[in-house]
């Protein structure tokens, strides 16, 4: 396990490198002079020169890389040519809130995926199931700006239990918990669909096997055969779902912030795309890169913990 771990980790470094440096170049293809939109487009070419200048973008690319990469190794992410302030300090000051809208999704994903996926896999073609499958298969097909906008209406308006906007403070916990729930819950409800068709489609395949008849036959519990053997055996694929759908869960979150105004990195970043502020949006897109990255280490990594045979070859 331990070999397996640090060859996943040492794996990870390259995949990194080449995402961040499609980073680079997706930022640089975008249509329009990043100084131009700082600067306005009344904005003189002296003053326009001045400025490429100052933010390097008169070097060639292979300048600009290096910098780029020396100045992230550093952990300085720039400065933004629109409000003048340190991308750091914005990303540091916003990056809690959409952790945490993630985390918290993440967790109502399973949490509740997981229980429907069982129930109904184990009372297959009953009205458990085919309640559990119409519930997963609505979340399938419901965005995440508009199943906000529904639960703001139902939970916000029509029976004001939870604020409508805003993120709370993170010094007073039931304030940021009550403006974190229905976000959380958004994406929850989300991933609980997937989770549930995955849960399903698994304990099926693992009650199809030689060993669960060989438990049922030595007259083991249920509980024991379904929690012991059937479901250990299909978490494999419920973990690879959920880590894939994680990454998805990142990128539903912008809408999601847009939608409750949150802060978080989803905002920032479709604020630096209206503003053309390239430097900010560089900045944004290598944060969720890390961020998917590490989820997929994780992910791999959660394999091995789950079944001690996967090994790396």
């Amino acid at each position: 396990m331990f070999q397996y771990s640090v060859r996943r980790i040492l794996q990870s470094i390259p995949i990194l490198f080449i995402v961040l440096t499609l980073v680079f170049v997706v930022v640089r293809v975008l249509p329009g002079d990043p100084a131009v939109a700082a600067l306005g487009d009344y904005a003189t070419k002296e003053a326009v020169d001045a400025l490429r200048i100052k933010l390097g973008l008169n070097d060639p690319l292979w300048k600009q890389y290096l910098t780029f990469l020396w100045d992230l190794c550093h952990g300085d992410l720039g400065t933004s040519a629109i409000t003048g302030y340190g991308v750091a300090a914005q990303v540091k000051k916003v990056l809690p809130h959409t952790l945490e809208l993630t985390v918290f999704g993440i967790m109502f994903g399973y949490v509740f995926g997981i229980p429907l996926g069982i129930s109904a896999g184990v009372k297959r073609n009953t009205f458990v199931d085919y309640f559990n499958r119409i519930f997963s298969l609505l979340g399938l097909s419901v965005p995440a700006f508009y199943l906000g906008i529904l639960l703001i209406l139902v939970f916000s308006i029509q029976f004001p239990l939870f604020p409508v906007v805003g993120a709370g403070e993170f010094s007073d916990l039931a304030s940021n918990l009550r403006h974190l729930f229905l976000p959380s819950f958004t994406l929850g409800l989300l991933m609980t669909a997937y989770i549930t068709r995955m849960t399903r489609s698994s304990i099926l395949n693992a009650l199809r096997e030689d060993y669960v008849r060989t438990a049922q036959a030595k007259g083991l519990l249920e509980r024991v055969v379904l929690y012991k053997h059937v479901l250990r055996n299909a978490l494999i694929p419920i973990v690879a779902l959920g880590g894939l759908y994680a990454i998805v869960l990142i990128g539903s979150s912008v809408m999601v912030e847009i939608v409750f105004s949150r802060p978080g990195l989803g905002k920032l970043m479709v604020g630096a795309i209206k503003q053309r502020d390239y430097i900010t949006l560089q900045s944004v897109m290598v944060i969720y890169a890390i961020i998917v990255v590490i989820i997929n280490l994780l992910t791999d990594l959660v394999y091995g913990l789950i079944d001690p045979r996967i090994k790396y070859r």
